[in-house]
């Protein structure tokens, strides 16, 4: 990956975006395709496209979601500790002892999870995983009325971990999912602003996926592509626990991940493996019996339909603080996006 666009990647992780709060990202994603789009488009819902050949045919739309898992700052006891709720799917098991930050109007408010030492539990307590309801942030305070000085009910919360580079090309953070899409759309964005092509293409970053696919839902209305390829994070396998025979055989660094199934446009989801297998583009094939829990849901069935196609990058430990990828899978799926970009002409993607 060139020096410019991992310290782009490198601003999408710092910038915090739980579903409903993405300004600090969407901001940063604006100013990248300023660079390389005929023009930008933010809309009322906070989706942000850029825009190239915008006259051209077909219409094609990408969608990476830019929100991220978190929390929100529900109630503040007399002693200053934040109880809070999750944004997204938050597995409670994982939340006690981490550091947080609360983002306020103000700026960032350190903060950490707090948990009784395992010397003070008894037994049953030991087995038990404490509801997130249960749990709390201590933000160092000495009462509610000098955290109220400092946070708001409503602030949103991350987790405090940044990007870092793990052995040879991989890359562990929080927010691959699917922070990692969003930069993928960026930078097919960034290699087809130098080249001709015939289709329309919107590039875009969603909101809200984590809380309902509401921003590729209004997005995909506005923009009535023929065509529409999410990109986000797929689950990986390649772990100790994981079943195989419930959820396929995924591997990090084995190339990017194409799917088969209803959600899928039968002829566009053919397309994109031919131009894998055409140019050595290595990829994993996966298969979905039902719509996708991604953007490619809702795109599908906008308005009238949508020829619809999913890709994603595999991902370690999803829904956690250290998301691990592959740069390798990330290159090659732009490579895959930008040649099917050029590639594309006005064609007919009814099934048959």
């Amino acid at each position: 990956m060139k020096e410019d666009s991992f310290l782009f990647l490198k601003k999408l992780i710092e910038a915090p975006s739980p579903s409903g709060f993405e300004v600090p990202i969407q901001r940063v994603i604006r100013e990248e395709m300023a660079k390389f789009a005929d023009e930008v488009k933010t809309d009322i819902h906070g989706n942000v496209t850029g825009i190239k050949n915008p006259e051209g045919s077909p219409r094609l739309m990408l969608a990476g979601h830019c929100d991220e898992i978190g929390f929100m700052v529900k109630y503040i006891d007399e002693n200053g500790f934040l109880y809070f709720s999750s944004i997204g799917g938050v597995d409670a098991h994982i939340v006690p002892g981490q550091r947080v930050k609360i983002h306020t109007s103000s700026g960032p408010v350190l903060g950490v999870v707090g948990k009784k030492p395992i010397h003070a539990l008894e037994e049953e307590e030991r087995k038990k995983v404490s509801k997130l309801s249960e749990q709390w942030i201590d933000i160092g305070v000495t009462g509610k009325k000098e955290a109220e000085e400092k946070v708001r009910i409503g602030d949103p919360v991350t987790f405090a971990v940044e990007l870092e580079r793990l052995n040879q090309d991989k890359l562990v953070a929080r927010g691959f999912d699917d922070k990692i899409g969003a930069f993928i759309v960026c930078e097919v964005l960034r290699f087809c602003s130098n080249e001709s092509f015939s289709a329309a293409l919107f590039a875009t970053s969603t909101v809200q996926e984590e809380v309902g696919l509401r921003g590729a839902r209004t997005a995909t209305y506005s923009i009535n592509p023929d065509l529409g390829v999410a990109i986000d994070a797929d689950l990986a396998t390649d772990f100790p626990g994981m079943d195989k025979k419930k959820e396929g055989e995924i591997k990090v660094g084995a190339g990017p991940v194409l799917f088969r199934g209803p959600n899928i446009n039968p002829k566009l989801g053919e397309m994109l493996i031919k131009i894998a297998e055409e140019n050595n583009i290595p990829y994993q094939l996966a298969g979905e019996s039902r719509a996708t829990p991604t953007d490619a849901n809702v795109i599908q069935i906008s308005r009238a339909g949508v020829a619809a196609a999913l890709v994603s990058i595999p991902v370690r430990y999803l829904h956690t603080p250290v998301e691990l990828l592959s740069v390798s899978d990330v290159e090659n799926a732009i490579k895959l996006l930008s040649l099917f970009v050029l590639r594309l002409e006005k064609d007919n993607f009814i099934p048959f």
